[in-house]
């Protein structure tokens, strides 16, 4: 019996059988490349820091690997050089400064976007592009529904703890990547603008803690816990 031809790609789903690794400690960031991956047919799965996404690559090869370049066990740098010494797939940088741009490339980054991303279009032909996949037409930009409040309520909850333990210097750099990538996805200029602060001056930690703060009591009630 000859062959059978290959389904025609759905064009409604044009990320249809792509595998996505996305690197990645907010889990706000995370679900809005969820749903984004969902909407577009792709499957894609979480590592929190560097060991969690070594531990993954260790057993499957996804199509793309995402890379958060602020994570809580390192930067994402080590992981895309090490991506690209050994031939892994490709990495795609992330990050909320757009500074990180130079340092992500010199590191072997195939390409970087800034946080928050530009839209269903936008991911889409990325992930195409580094995947080596032909677009089969695309939907149109669709628009999607926010990331979960949950998911919010537990990125600010968490920057809370790490402040509320008098981070040390490194702490604060962390953080500072980590709530400005925050407040980039509210559009939360007083919240950037603190975050700014954060790394360089001890003295800003209150002031974060406070806007945290606010903003968690701010969080609908239907969510709270």
């Amino acid at each position: 019996m000859p062959d059978m031809p290959d389904a025609p790609p759905n064009p409604a789903l044009p990320l249809q059988g792509v595998t996505i690794l996305a690197v990645e400690d907010s889990r706000y960031a995370a679900d809005a490349l969820r749903l984004m991956a969902q909407r577009l047919g792709a499957r894609l799965r979480r590592a929190e820091g560097l060991g969690a996404a070594r531990r993954h690559l260790a057993l499957y090869r996804p199509d793309v690997v995402l890379v958060d370049l602020g994570l809580p066990d390192g930067g994402g740098e080590d992981l895309i050089r090490d991506l690209a010494a050994d031939g892994g797939p490709p990495a795609v940088a992330i990050s909320g400064d757009p500074a990180g741009r130079g340092p992500a490339l010199a590191a072997g980054a195939a390409a970087f976007i800034e946080k928050p991303l530009d839209g269903l279009a936008a991911f889409r032909d990325l992930v195409l592009a580094q995947s080596g996949r032909r677009a089969p037409g695309g939907p149109a930009e669709d628009a999607l529904p926010p990331p979960d409040p949950l998911a919010l309520e537990d990125d600010l909850r968490q920057v809370a703890r790490l402040l509320e333990r008098g981070p040390d210097a490194d702490g604060r750099r962390y953080l500072a990547r980590f709530v400005a990538g925050l407040a980039r996805g509210l559009g939360d200029a007083p919240l950037a603008s603190a975050a700014a602060r954060l790394a360089d001056d001890p003295a800003a930690v209150p002031a974060v803690a406070a806007l945290v703060a606010r903003r968690l009591a701010a969080l609908p009630m239907a969510f709270a816990r």
